[in-house]
């Protein structure tokens, strides 16, 4: 069995293994689109994690027999072809939970907490030239007792939900489906959350739902010293009203892991910040823990062992 993997630098230093047991495993670090057409011919499995599996691509591969998602969304896949062509599609949902709802909390501290500038305090000298005990020269506020608005209360979304309210928050969430199907907190309009909440915390995919939802009217809505975070996907929040937003000192600060376009433009509006002490990023890492990724290896290998 002939197993193509068409983005494997997506993973890393993962080991393969598990996969590599189960037949002859090429791997490619990255695939163009005419790259991946060249590369799929006489490929029975083929792994994706970016890569656009469309009719093209699928119409180089008449071996192919089964298509592995290395990731939960499926955005990138044609399922109206590959169905027409009886080629199942499997993908790994749940693997990265743990990984998530620890970014999660990491940006919320570091921003509720100042942590880059009291960091810099030390390692440039400042403190240690100031002849002070501590530095109180940037207020910080503490978790407890704050609000946390969930935007998308699915699995991922109730582990933060839950662990926020072990630090004392008190949590309200907004169903992105219309439906608040989870009873253990207030379910609320958007207009509330935004409203009410010290710090946002988005958990959603990207939908005919979600798309733009926040922009320049909801941001308005927000506290001045309210704090956004998106770890859901790029597309949800408007990056130039955003951008704005904090610039202006409309809301607090921002911390986004996703991007419309991934990687972001050397000209985005997130690397044109007037204030990027304001802002913190991840390059889309946040469902890329060292376990994580050997979680999704091991599902993909089974999802391979279960055949089509």
């Amino acid at each position: 069995m002939r197993i193509v993997f068409l983005d494997a630098a997506t993973l890393g230093d993962t080991s393969l293994a598990p996969i590599a047991r189960l037949g002859e495993l090429v791997c490619y670090p990255n695939s163009t689109p005419q790259e991946a057409r060249e590369r799929v011919a006489g490929c029975e499995v083929l792994i994706v994690n970016k890569i656009k599996v469309d009719r093209p691509l699928l119409d180089a591969a008449p071996s192919l027999r089964l298509v592995c998602e290395a990731a939960t969304g499926v955005n990138n896949i044609d399922l109206d072809a590959c169905a027409e062509r009886g080629i199942p599609v499997r993908n790994v949902a749940g693997y990265s939970t743990d990984s998530v709802v620890q970014q999660t909390f990491m940006h919320m501290l570091s921003l509720l907490g100042d942590a880059p500038y009291f960091d810099a305090k030390v390692k440039s000298g400042e403190y240690s030239r100031s002849g002070l005990f501590t530095d109180v020269s940037r207020p910080f506020v503490e978790i407890t007792g704050k609000t946390l608005g969930v935007i998308g209360m699915g699995t991922i979304g109730q582990q933060v939900a839950r662990i926020a309210t072990a630090f004392g928050m008190r949590v309200i969430y907004y169903s992105t489906s219309g439906t608040g199907h989870c009873k253990d907190y207030p379910s609320v309009s958007l207009e509330t959350l935004l409203k009410e909440s010290d710090v946002v915390s988005v958990h959603a995919p990207l939908n005919a739902r979600t798309s733009g939802l926040i922009g320049a009217r909801e941001l308005a809505w927000m506290k001045p010293s309210a704090f956004l975070i998106n770890l859901g996907r790029g597309g949800i929040i408007d990056e130039a009203d955003l951008v704005a937003a904090v610039d202006a000192g409309q809301i607090a600060g921002t911390a986004t892991d996703v991007f419309t376009s991934e990687p972001i433009p050397l000209d985005h509006p997130f690397l044109q910040a007037r204030h990027p002490e304001r802002f913190r990023f991840t390059p889309h890492t946040a469902w890329a823990s060292v376990e994580a990724r050997e979680r999704l290896v091991a599902i993909i290998a089974e999802n391979i062992e279960k055949g089509w």
